[in-house]
């Protein structure tokens, strides 16, 4: 069943996705299990099919954009080159280094990655740290610039190993005399206590250096991308005396960046940025509020309310919840009753963007996500306004068997619900550029009004 709304999925074969599989049977369908069911069972009892590390991985499209070294949005290679004059030497095998050049290939990267390429031997022995610090010495040499500092990004292969790669940043920063610091790509240690985009974030604000405090700054955290440029965010702090709200995506260069020192608190966007935040606050005593990415306008309401009490001030919201709503109604208006697809590859908690759009009078027929203690609250939510929802893991191997005519629907939200669902309208919405508070749901709804009036115009014009 194609959407009424149907648009062109620009870049997104459905090419060989359900007929090169053949008839669905019982045997061979895709594990799911409905909203209420998890919610009854809880977060402790969830099936084994949801939890990545008790079966083989599929690699659906989200598990490619999550794990591949070369991936689109900020993976650990990009992450660790968010500091301004920044330099990356990656010391992997072929295999794990080959793809790199999907990134380096773009123009902000450009002679910012280098290369340490491990043989055989190196692996079995483990003669390649030895040539690390040489490595260094000779990238930074050969640079007419000299850069502001060197991340090491290391492989599964060393996680094997048991690198003591701090240790060997160190023997580096004494023969070059300037930070080197160290990035994981270790899949291995993905559902552990520090996974990769956590470590990264904390390595890259451990070069910030005590510096006297200032009333009037303040650093956001959380994304290696800047906000969008009228999130409301900005404003309310600028509201408070604020001269300095600044963001290490931001920064101009090196110097600039270490002004982030100088903040009287950090805002926490991201819960991957929590360890760094602590960090920060055991260093260089800045404390850290924690706010959360959230597409229900009353919720960001409370939650910018909770943030003036703690701060001692009022935000007037009043303007931007009310655009907020009116984009809601919008869309509404275009596509009543309208079924959803949501994914987990998108600017936005899978599970709170279900429910937003579920309080918001819409079906959301499936999720595509990896549950965690964050987001099963949202779970809890779903379920009690729409127990029927489908759940899948996009890392379940029986996802290879899914069949799209199984749940069809209109929208399709996030670049993995839009593979899956090729005759859907299908937005991506994982831009660099990070949408936020109530400029985010405004901006969300606007795409799909947008994309919802533009596709039935051509519906009309067609019959």
């Amino acid at each position: 069943m194609a959407c009424p709304y149907e648009v062109p999925q620009g870049g997104l074969s459905s090419v060989g996705q359900n007929d090169a599989k053949g008839p669905v049977t019982p045997e061979a369908t895709p594990f799911s299990v409905t909203a209420a069911e998890l919610a009854r069972r809880g977060l402790d009892d969830l099936p084994d099919e949801l939890v990545s590390n008790r079966h083989l991985i599929y690699s659906s499209p989200a598990t490619l954009a999550f794990n591949s070294p070369g991936a689109e949005g900020f993976g650990v290679k990009r992450a660790g080159l968010a500091i301004p004059g920044s330099v990356m030497l990656l010391v992997a095998p072929g295999c794990c280094g080959r793809n790199t050049s999907l990134v380096s290939d773009m123009p902000a990267y450009k002679d910012r990655f280098f290369y340490l390429n491990m043989d055989e031997t190196d692996i079995v022995t483990g003669r390649h740290l030895r040539k690390i610090p040489q490595a260094v010495e000779e990238v930074v040499d050969c640079l007419a610039v000299r850069p502001s500092l060197v991340m090491i990004c290391i492989t599964c292969v060393d996680a094997l190993l048991g690198t003591d790669m701090e240790r060997v940043c160190r023997k580096a920063e004494e023969r070059v005399g300037l930070p080197v610091r160290p990035c994981y790509m270790y899949a291995l240690t993905r559902e552990g206590r520090r996974p990769p985009m956590v470590h990264v974030r904390q390595s890259l604000y451990s070069l910030l250096e005590p510096r006297p405090k200032r009333a009037t700054s303040v650093n956001i955290l959380g994304f290696f991308a800047p906000l969008v440029e009228d999130c409301e965010l900005y404003g309310y702090l600028r509201g408070l005396g604020v001269r300095s709200v600044r963001e290490v995506s931001r920064c101009a260069d090196f110097d600039e960046f270490q002004c982030m020192a100088e903040a009287n608190f950090n805002l926490v966007l991201h819960p991957e940025a929590r360890f760094a935040a602590a960090d920060l606050q055991e260093r260089l005593g800045i404390p850290s509020i924690e706010l959360t990415r959230l597409y229900q306008v009353d919720r960001i309401r409370s939650q910018y309310r909770a943030l003036g009490k703690v701060l001692g001030a009022h935000f007037d919201d009043s303007a931007d919840y009310e655009a907020a709503e009116r984009a809601v109604e919008a869309f509404g208006d275009v596509a009543p009753g309208a079924t959803f697809a949501v994914g987990e590859c998108l600017n936005a908690d899978p599970f709170e963007l279900a429910l937003a759009l579920t309080r918001y009078g819409f079906k959301v027929r499936e999720v595509f996500g990896t549950l965690q203690a964050e987001n099963f609250v949202f779970l809890r939510h779903l379920a009690e306004l729409s127990p029927q929802t489908l759940v899948y893991s996009n890392m379940e191997p029986t996802m290879i068997h899914y069949d799209v005519t199984s749940t069809p629907v209109d929208f399709a939200l996030g670049k993995d619900a839009c593979w899956y669902h090729p005759d859907a309208c299908g937005l991506a919405w994982n831009s660099d550029v990070q949408p936020y508070g109530y400029a985010g749901v405004r901006r969300l709804f606007e795409a799909l009004r947008a994309m919802a009036a533009e596709h039935k115009d051509e519906g009309r014009s067609g019959a």
